[in-house]
């Protein structure tokens, strides 16, 4: 069952369409920690949309997964070598344009689906809304299954090469993972109170607040744990996406 477009024939599409729902993966280029790819949001963001998509269309939903976008703003991460980023003023440009290519196509639902933290796009969404026929709908997929890990992991900390995404990216490319060579994942305090408290925000050179990238100690990940994780978010996912393909487009939707 294919559902990722840069994998499907012209006949294949013809076939298929019309699509109702079209899944846009997004992720990053950036360490996380000494043991995981620098690709590993970006590849994690395809293979949930994959995973989801598939399930979605085993209950007949009319979807498609766009090509991963493999770089996201990392303008805070590039104290470490070869670390690529994109502005928020470029990743709106690409966005833009896939959603006029969708237009032209006739796809007018799209779910962009952030594999990284980093990464904003609701002021993109809002600057878009109007102006395009196509509705855009946003959804960070690790929000989706955090109770999931909390259930599962001993080390709920951290954010970043952590116990938890260690965990899902074994499970899904155990062959690019290399626990052995992590760290503990801790992190610098900030001096402020302030930023302690989360009263403020303020951008993290991630450079400084961490010793190689990791934020949270990984190693008591596990494929299993990752398995869980995985499983039960997509099936989530699944269903926001049929749900979404199912309902019709009016002019109050999404009310």
């Amino acid at each position: 069952m294919k559902v990722k477009l840069v994998e499907m024939t012209l006949k294949e599409i013809r076939d298929e369409r019309p699509f109702e729902v079209a899944v846009l993966p997004w992720g990053s280029c950036e360490p996380h920690n000494m043991h995981l790819p620098y690709g590993c949001d970006a590849l994690t963001a395809e293979k949930i949309a994959q995973i989801s998509a598939e399930k979605a269309k085993k209950k007949g939903a009319k979807v498609v997964v766009l090509p991963a976008m493999p770089v996201g703003v990392n303008s805070n991460t590039m104290g470490f070598p070869m670390t690529m980023n994109f502005s928020p003023a470029t990743n709106f440009k690409m966005l833009r344009d896939i959603v006029e290519s969708l237009e032209k196509h006739k796809v007018y639902k799209l779910i962009i689906l952030n594999g990284h933290g980093g990464n904003e796009f609701k002021f993109m969404i809002r600057e878009l809304y109007g102006k395009k026929d196509v509705r855009i709908f946003l959804m960070n997929w690790w929000e989706l299954g955090k109770d999931i890990m909390d259930e599962v992991c001993d080390d709920k900390a951290g954010e970043h090469g952590n116990e938890a995404e260690t965990s899902w990216f074994m499970h899904m490319y155990p062959e690019l993972v290399h626990l052995e060579w992590a760290d503990d994942g801790k992190v610098k305090e900030p001096v402020l109170e302030g930023l302690k408290k989360k009263y403020i925000w303020a951008s993290r050179p991630w450079h400084l607040l961490t010793k190689n990238a990791g934020h949270g100690d990984p190693k008591k990940a596990t494929p299993e744990k990752g398995r869980k994780i995985v499983e039960g978010t997509t099936d989530r996912i699944a269903d926001v996406i049929k749900e979404l393909s199912d309902v019709r487009i009016t002019e109050k939707f999404p009310y």
